[in-house]
């Protein structure tokens, strides 16, 4: 059954889906496509930077005022973090999202919730599938399950694997497992960042944060007063190669984030691909392109054999996150049915 079979029955009613990441939020009003081989349609879209807002709902209400002219009852939120009670709390949020008050304050009748990365491997159902730059591997699309991996504000991963009625997302906290270091100048840090041991996670490393981290870290160790105030700034550096220590920082950066790749690659057995999702690595994709990313994606594994043919491609996240989201929304079916159990999926509904 695909997903336009799993249409039927659906009201067309628009919906808002809402893709809230540290930075930025992508809002759109969707709906059912009334052409059901597509699945979704999408009829209005901005996108907004979070921290010009108080809150979650200023924020929706600010895109329903400009774009919306009918009521819309029912939302999805795709965002990293964790439902407590009736709110989704993260570090990397600009604030918390109670989602009790979201639905009072826009009059919705439904909020269902989903992660973001658990939203872009839906996607790999539509438009996001063969999209981007190829990074490494065959230039081909292949089958199995299929990763997608982002580092922006945190870091985030879900697994798509392929079944029946569309297969299945697995979700994941992959970010926050324990950094292991390769080379002897990422143990100085390690050491550095941990100098009496203790858990740091990959997200510390490979994220934008975790890009600023990385330069300001080898300034120390260096003996460098630093001179770069943002993760943007250090990849300027980089691409203009006129500070070192961002250069350094950016190869560490892009050489664990083959580690973590690599890692993802042969747990889940990811035969379907990797797909690198985000504008920060679409900047670099020169530097990504030259740095030892695929060195340590392969390197010193026992299954470099089947690594060697899975394709990496990187590609913009955009409004990837949305569209997932939406599908996500459409195929467990609105409203008033139960969703299927995720590591983080919840609804509140009046």
């Amino acid at each position: 059954m695909d997903l336009s079979d799993r249409l039927t029955g659906i009201p067309a009613a628009p919906f808002l889906a809402a893709d809230i990441g540290g930075t930025h939020a992508r809002v759109a009003l969707m709906r059912a496509s009334p052409d059901r081989a597509r699945g979704v349609e999408m009829l209005a879209w901005r996108v907004f930077t979070c921290a010009g807002f108080a809150g979650l709902p200023e924020l929706l209400t600010a895109f329903v005022d400009a774009e919306v002219r009918a009521p819309v009852k029912h939302c999805v939120l795709a965002c990293a973090g964790q439902i407590m009670g009736s709110e989704v709390v993260n570090d990397n949020l600009a604030w918390p999202i109670d989602l009790s008050r979201l639905r009072h304050a826009l009059g919705l009748d439904e909020v269902a919730v989903l992660n973001d990365f658990e939203a872009l491997a839906y996607a790999l159902e539509g438009p996001l599938a063969g999209s981007g730059h190829h990074l490494c591997g065959p230039d081909t699309l292949s089958t199995g399950p299929t990763l997608v991996i982002g580092p922006g504000t945190g870091l985030g991963a879900a697994v798509h694997v392929p079944g029946p009625g569309g297969g299945l997302v697995l979700p994941t906290e992959a970010g926050q497992m324990d950094y292991a270091p390769n080379s002897v100048r990422e143990r100085e840090v390690l050491a550095h960042l941990a100098p009496q041991g203790g858990y740091v996670a990959f997200e510390h490393i490979v994220s934008g944060p975790g890009l600023l981290t990385l330069y300001a870290t080898l300034c120390t160790l260096d003996g460098e007063t630093p001179t770069l105030a943002t993760p943007e700034a250090v990849t300027r550096a980089a691409l203009a190669r006129g500070d070192a220590l961002a250069v350094e920082a950016v190869n560490l950066f892009c050489a664990s984030l083959g580690s973590f790749t690599g890692n993802l690659a042969m747990a889940f057995m990811a035969t379907g691909g990797v797909y690198l999702a985000g504008g920060f690595l679409s900047s670099i994709f020169e530097l990504l392109k030259r740095s030892a990313f695929e060195e340590r994606f392969l390197h010193g594994r026992s299954a470099r054999a089947l690594l060697s043919q899975v394709p990496v491609w990187v590609t913009e996240h955009g409004l990837h996150g949305v569209q997932g989201a939406a599908r996500w929304y459409l195929r467990r079916g609105v409203p008033g049915t139960v969703a299927p159990p995720h590591a983080m999926a919840g609804e509140v509904g009046a």
